[in-house]
């Protein structure tokens, strides 16, 4: 948990009001705010709804609700919870509460909001978009590194709809792989059988030899470990893409 450090009530108030800084900064936001039995996303919309509830719609308010916004708070979660405190606080405290919001948010596509939520799921990163292997894949995906000595693990993250190639994993000892979901949904599928919906906690073994692809559901994204399982000679054989049809069908989305 990253520690929050306040400075505000000594910057505006320390000569004037010294015990109302020192109560705000090493007390409100030094220890309440640093209290781990309520995380950083959950206390940010709880107090956003507090100051809703209480009218406050001025400086403070929109600096809480970029604190919320820091802290993972989607355009799509602060809409839902503005509109939801709306009916019972009162509807032109929402309308004042939106135009704050609007502002916090502004900036960021919806897109961007769904790849943020799906990132505050898991505790390994996104990554960089994986460019140097897109050619083997339907849609953006992207990679992080997590372990590039005695055992490769890379987290890899498909957008909705993404999927890699039908490919084949070659080794003349050992080799294989392993996949292990940590966040979103998605499906894995080997050649001549149905595919298989995953989620977090999932764990698939692919042996070598074995034509399959995997990648995202229609609707989510998705990430999943992919673990090297240490072989000789190990190498990928990349195939055909998988079509919008098959992908469709093995999805669920006919």
């Amino acid at each position: 948990m990253n520690k929050i450090v306040q400075t505000a009530g000594r910057t505006a108030l320390g000569e004037f009001a010294p015990d109302f800084a020192h109560f705000n900064d090493d007390v409100l936001f030094g220890e309440n705010w640093n209290n781990e039995d309520i995380d950083l996303k959950t206390r940010s919309i709880i107090t956003v709804v507090a100051l809703m509830s209480s009218g406050i719609t001025d400086s403070s308010l929109k600096y809480h609700l970029e604190n919320a916004k820091n802290h993972g708070v989607t355009r799509k979660e602060i809409a839902a919870i503005i509109t939801h405190v709306a009916f019972y606080v009162g509807w032109p405290k929402g309308w004042a509460v939106f135009n704050l919001a609007k502002e916090v948010w502004a900036e960021k596509p919806v897109a961007d909001d769904e790849k943020i939520a799906h990132a505050n799921q898991m505790i390994f990163p996104i990554g960089a978009p994986n460019d140097a292997f897109a050619q083997y894949f339907v849609g953006q995906s992207y990679l992080a590194p997590i372990s590039t000595s005695q055992v490769g693990v890379y987290n890899v993250t498909f957008e909705p709809g993404c999927r890699n190639n039908w490919h084949i994993h070659h080794a003349q000892k050992g080799g294989g792989q392993i996949l292990l979901c940590v966040a979103g949904r998605g499906w894995y599928q080997e050649w001549g059988k149905d595919a298989v919906e995953l989620h977090p906690g999932d764990c698939i073994n692919i042996p070598v030899g074995v034509k399959h692809w995997h990648g995202a559901a229609p609707d989510s994204w998705f990430s999943h470990l992919a673990i090297e399982v240490p072989g000789e000679e190990c190498r990928n054989e990349w195939c055909e893409p998988v079509d919008d049809t098959t992908y469709a069908s093995q999805t669920k989305q006919e």
